[in-house]
């Protein structure tokens, strides 16, 4: 790996296969910026790719919203992230998150609040989307990016009898590979930084 490289773990969970659609889609967005290295961790991986995650210079979290809040495998990483959060292993760490429900609220801002919340525990700094709402006037579409209209983080929406492979639509897709595109430059901006004495 190049010495001026960002590393980025995407660390998400994904009960039916839409979520990680968005994950890949993340992924694809920030491993679109030169030097950024790019790994994709489900949750079911994660404990044997600690050091990896600990490594990285950003992690972005996502995680279906169930029952209005993060899934509970996602949740049980949160908690075993507590080795991680005594050591501070992620402080100054960029983070971001994302989510996905069948329903086009679902509450999915409570679980990107708590993705937000778990984050700042851990000494991290949270990166939000930057994109206007869309689909919010007359001459919208739910063609537009962030056509949920969320700031926090990325959300999306797909039909619960849909096959992953059409949902979520592809401004959705494509609204979580800004966001993932949006991480890996600030997290190389921050990186290039001099370190304060």
């Amino acid at each position: 790996m190049p010495a001026n490289s960002t590393r980025i773990a995407v660390v998400y969970h994904s009960g039916y296969g839409h979520t990680k659609v968005l994950a890949e889609a993340v992924a694809r967005g920030a491993g679109s910026v030169p030097g950024a290295d790019v790994a994709l961790i489900p949750v079911a991986e994660a404990e044997a790719r600690a050091a990896e995650i600990d490594a990285a210079d950003a992690i972005i979290f996502g995680a279906p919203t169930y029952m209005g809040s993060v899934s509970a495998p996602f949740k049980a990483f949160m908690d075993s992230s507590s080795k991680a959060w005594m050591g501070q292993a992620w402080k100054d760490k960029v983070a971001a998150g994302f989510t996905n429900s069948a329903s086009q609220s679902g509450d999915k801002l409570n679980s990107l609040m708590q993705l937000a919340i778990f984050a700042m525990q851990h000494g991290m700094v949270w990166v939000g989307l930057d994109l206007l709402p869309g689909n919010n006037s007359s001459k919208g579409s739910t063609s537009d990016l962030n056509r949920l209209g969320s700031f926090i983080g990325a959300m999306a929406q797909s039909n619960s009898d849909a096959p992953p492979e059409e949902a979520p639509i592809e401004s959705d897709r494509k609204t979580a590979e800004h966001l993932g595109r949006r991480v890996a430059l600030v997290t190389s901006r921050l990186a290039a930084l001099p370190l304060a004495a």
